[in-house]
């Protein structure tokens, strides 16, 4: 076992990337409102968790929520009731994840190989485009595939344990496999039993490698199963009891429902993740092209067993969610895992010489970064010209988006100098054979490059997408009246106008689906606020009690008195 740290130094080094994750995640994270759909939608169950004093059950504008389990919402309720309903507090769970998982990758790394691995492994996921952002973020992706991971990686453990590998595993096999069940409990307690799904699949594809043999024996598989779903029963049978079954019933028929039919505007060709993956994991899944060649033979009998594993579970999430009617991005975010650790994997073998740097990998980098120099180049010149571009669409929501009053500076751009720096730079010391300075310099500049992406973007995207809607809806904060959306689904209005839980409002006295036309037409006891996009906005100007307050940005405006 090659363990040439002692304990003062794995210390130091854990402390370090920890500092160094927190000083790159945790900044501006409350820098520009929550987006439409997710972020806000999982960050007004939390606030309604608050609100109702409720945190057994999921809630959507005070109803039951039957897609999502609770656990991340748990997260987000702790941290808002430490830093206060808002932005920041929604988004830092998903910060804190990303600081447990760098520190987490470089032990893994170190474990499996050396120090110097440790370092490759963590600076590739903190330096790739989307594992990046998805720590900036407020979905429940993150905490889900770290869960996942977790659970298969306690379940490789057990494995290597039982066959006697050469890996230092002081405890009995059991043991792993109890945590193996419990990660994986979790896995399905943040988000569903696609985490159970993910990981029986990657077993599954090893017994074939096997041969079939029962490397885990049924006895134990039906361990790691109890185990996982006893956990998960925790909540599930608590809020059974409580309230029914309506809620198990409906969540798995919505899963089923979601791997079998293409959601609205979430379509997608088969090709859809492996270009994701290829672009989103930017610069690590370049070099994980690499790791599916033939590469040398690991010195450990674990070192070669693991690079199984890892291939075998981005091809099972791959394939599957290649499957999967449904294409969204995040998907496949847990394939960031085995990428990020075959891409360093081939960087290591090129530190240690074991494999030669083939010029086709310099055509890929370069292919991928043009796109992204020409994305990030095409939004700063049209961001100030954009009345150019505005002549030109015909989208009358899209065209009026375009209205808002965004500042283009032009230092837009910097981020694609930070790109052709980075990679200058690699190449640089990749011909002197200096591979620390080489990946560092990579990976370093990977993270900056996205942060100042984020920095440099973000803020003006939203400008166009959202602020005008979102600002209306706060405005509105602390006034007794009904407040919603016309033709489109959002969750904005229900978080950014804080309301409140009124059981006695008369809207709850109207069935669900007759709800918008009660809003519209009926006998309503308070005031009704309507956002609409400028498309279907003449819908609403045609009803005569309809006042048209302002246009703004794509949106319009409208208030209902009631009698």
């Amino acid at each position: 076992m090659p363990f040439d740290m002692n304990k003062q130094e794995t210390i130091r080094h854990s402390f370090f990337w920890a500092l160094v994750a927190a000083i790159l995640f945790i900044p501006f994270l409350g820098g520009v409102h929550l987006f439409d759909w997710d972020e806000i939608n999982f960050a007004e169950i939390s606030r309604e968790m608050i609100l109702q004093r409720d945190y057994l059950r999921v809630s959507i504008d005070f109803e039951p929520f039957y897609q999502k389990p609770p656990f991340f919402f748990w997260l987000q309720v702790l941290s808002m009731k430490l830093f206060g309903i808002s932005e920041f507090a929604a988004r830092l769970p998903n910060a804190l994840c990303g600081i447990i998982t760098i520190v987490l990758l470089y032990n893994l790394g170190r474990r499996l190989y050396t120090p110097v691995f440790g370092h490759f492994w963590a600076l590739a996921y903190l330096g790739s485009v989307l594992p990046f952002l998805y720590f900036k973020s407020g979905i429940i992706d993150p905490w889900f595939n770290l869960f996942i991971f977790l659970g298969l990686y306690y379940a490789i453990l057990y494995y290597w344990k039982k066959e006697g590998f050469a890996y230092d595993l002081r405890r009995a096999s059991w043991y792993y496999l109890f945590w193996a069940g419990l990660f994986t409990g979790l896995g399905i307690l943040t988000k569903g039993p696609v985490a159970f799904l993910v990981i029986s699949l990657t077993f599954f594809v090893y017994w074939v490698y096997q041969r079939f043999r029962f490397y885990i024996t049924i006895p134990a598989y039906l361990f790691f199963t109890v185990i996982a779903f006893l956990l998960t029963a925790t909540w599930f049978g608590i809020e059974t009891l409580i309230n029914g079954p309506d809620f198990v019933k409906a969540f798995f028929a919505y899963n089923v429902e979601l791997a079998t039919t293409e959601s609205a505007g979430h379509g997608g060709f088969p090709g859809y993740h492996f270009v994701v993956l290829l672009l989103g994991v930017f610069p690590a899944s370049v070099f994980a092209l690499r790791a599916f060649g033939k590469l040398p033979s690991a010195e450990q009998d674990y070192q070669n067993d693991f690079r199984i594993w890892m291939k075998y579970i981005f091809w099972v999430v791959l394939i599957l969610f290649t499957i999967v009617e449904s294409k969204i991005v995040h998907y496949s975010s847990m394939c960031y895992f085995p990428l990020t650790y075959l891409g360093a994997l081939v960087l290591y073998h090129f530190y240690q010489k074991k494999l030669d740097y083939r010029p086709w990998l310099n055509y890929v980098l370069w292919g991928i970064a043009l796109i992204y120099l020409l994305v990030i180049l095409g939004f700063t010149v049209i961001g100030q010209n954009i009345e150019q571009l505005q002549r030109l669409v015909d989208d009358p929501f899209a065209k009026a988006n375009m209205d808002a009053q965004v500042n283009w500076t032009g230092w837009e751009a910097v981020p694609a100098v930070v790109l052709i720096a980075m990679l200058w730079s690699f190449h640089y010391f990749r011909k002197k054979e200096e591979w620390q300075k080489a990946v560092t310099f990579l990976f370093g500049g990977g993270s900056l490059f996205v942060l100042l992406m984020l920095v440099s973007f973000i803020r003006r995207v939203e400008g166009y997408s959202q602020r005008a809607n979102i600002a209306f809806f706060e405005s509105l904060r602390g006034e007794d009246a009904y407040v919603y959306t016309y033709g489109y689904k959002s969750f904005a209005h229900l978080y950014y106008t804080d309301k409140e839980a009124d059981p006695d409002a008369a809207i709850y006295e109207v069935p669900k689906a007759e709800r918008e036309s009660w809003l519209m037409t009926g006998q309503v006891d308070k005031p009704v606020y309507f956002s609409v996009r400028i498309h279907r906005a003449d819908v609403l100007r045609a009803q005569e009690d309809f006042e048209e307050l302002y246009e703004k940005n794509g949106f319009v405006f409208f208030k209902r008195s009631h009698p």
